[in-house]
């Protein structure tokens, strides 16, 4: 059904006088060259120019260093992670929590927010892995105690209390 409802909708625009046709949606920038940044800015205007290029204001625009990496123009960004950013927020990709046009960090792939994160923790590293250690420390001392010792050949055991005592209960014997 869902094929017969889209051939529905898609031939009329692409009919033209009887005769189907391709459409090609060509792009300003349509190739990953077109997307390349630019060399690095040398002057105040093509400073400018590159701060406008990236939507950034002048005085917060910071290129990388020009060592020869290939970043050229681009900004060098704060690393903010993905669960630093506020969830509520009406975001253009929110699977992303990103906006359109939004420059990007160089590494923006690695602090996703199935990966790495800078958010601040609830609790330090060292509280975390002292008390991680304490644990385990703990569940290995009552293991040590409890599995190397004889203190459960030391109770007294009770014998087992049936009802009716002396009359057998269960006989594997066949029936007469």
């Amino acid at each position: 059904m869902a094929a017969l409802i889209k051939k529905a909708l898609i031939n009329p625009v692409l009919r033209n006088n009887g005769i189907h046709r391709l459409q090609f949606v060509r792009l300003a920038a349509y190739w990953n060259k077109d997307w390349k940044p630019g060399p690095y800015p040398k002057t105040d205007a093509e400073r400018i120019a590159a701060a406008k290029k990236y939507g950034l204001l002048p005085q917060d625009y910071e290129p990388y260093p020009d060592d020869g990496l290939g970043y050229g123009d681009y900004p060098k960004l704060p690393i903010v992670s993905a669960d630093m950013k506020d969830s509520l927020y009406n975001w253009d990709y929110p699977e992303m929590k990103r906006d359109f046009g939004e420059p990007m960090n160089t590494q923006y792939d690695v602090f996703t927010e199935e990966r790495l994160s800078n958010a601040r923790t609830r609790f330090s590293a060292k509280f975390t892995l002292a008390s991680f250690l304490g644990v385990l420390g703990g569940f290995l001392t009552l293991h040590l105690l409890c599995e190397y010792n004889d203190w459960y050949l030391r109770h007294p055991w009770t014998p087992p209390q049936y009802p009716n005592q002396g009359k057998t209960h269960y006989t594997f014997e066949p029936v007469d």
